[in-house]
């Protein structure tokens, strides 16, 4: 029995003996394209971080100071200043070209999509909120419900209803969740698509009770009812 584990411990050691010699033979022949395949990574990892700190950051620190005035603006109800900007003063627009790859370049495609929506260029607001990626439980579905605003007034009902829905299910709270959900009934009403439109009542009406939303809900289920004759 001794023999037999010795047997096997020493066809283990020869097994491993056998791999590094293995091993050691292909980095031998291979030498010269392993030093290229880690001196390529470690540039690429340079590359990397020398892109975020040399030419990134200083870029976030530029928008940062940008955006400061037309926020103001947007404050103010001012919606061509801060999307236009002036002689002194970028605007969003400008800052979410310029600035497209920074955090504040992508907030400022938030604020010019919001800004166009309001100046009524609603094909505009929708391409510029399209590019906006906040990854934000409040913002992103906010940004999401301003695109279904603007198709409702591009009178691009479906669209509009797919958007309120993407809003609605977006990190799901009791805040903009019924918000969404109520829009979004309101636009399956608008299409006579009555079903998709109680069901979306319901859901505000027994999971979102202390919304605001659900304290009239009762009357625009009755007005469903009655129009799908029940």
């Amino acid at each position: 029995m001794a023999d037999k584990k010795k047997q096997q411990t020493t066809d283990t050691v020869e097994s491993i003996d056998n791999a590094l010699t293995r091993t050691e033979q292909f980095i031998e022949q291979n030498q010269k394209s392993l030093t290229i395949i880690v001196a390529a990574i470690l540039a690429i990892v340079a590359i990397y971080f020398g892109y975020k700190k040399l030419y990134l950051q200083p870029k976030e620190n530029e928008a940062s100071s940008q955006i400061f005035q037309a926020q103001y603006y947007f404050e103010q109800d001012s919606f061509r200043l801060a999307l236009y900007g002036n002689e002194n003063d970028l605007g969003f627009a400008t800052i979410a070209d310029r600035y497209g790859m920074t955090r504040t370049g992508n907030l400022a495609n938030y604020y010019a999509g919001i800004c166009l929506r309001e100046l009524g260029e609603y094909q505009k607001a929708i391409d510029y909120l399209k590019k906006f990626d906040a990854g934000d439980q409040m913002v992103t579905p906010i940004a999401y419900g301003a695109i279904g605003d603007c198709y409702v007034e591009l009178n691009k009902l479906k669209d509009a209803a797919k958007f309120y829905i993407k809003a609605a299910n977006y990190e799901k709270n009791d805040f903009t969740t019924p918000i969404f959900l109520k829009k979004a009934g309101m636009v399956y009403e608008e299409l006579k698509q009555y079903d998709k439109a109680l069901d979306l009542y319901n859901i505000i009406k027994n999971d979102f009770t202390k919304s605001i939303e659900a304290r009239d809900i009762e009357k625009d289920i009755a007005r469903i009812n009655t129009l799908m004759g029940k």
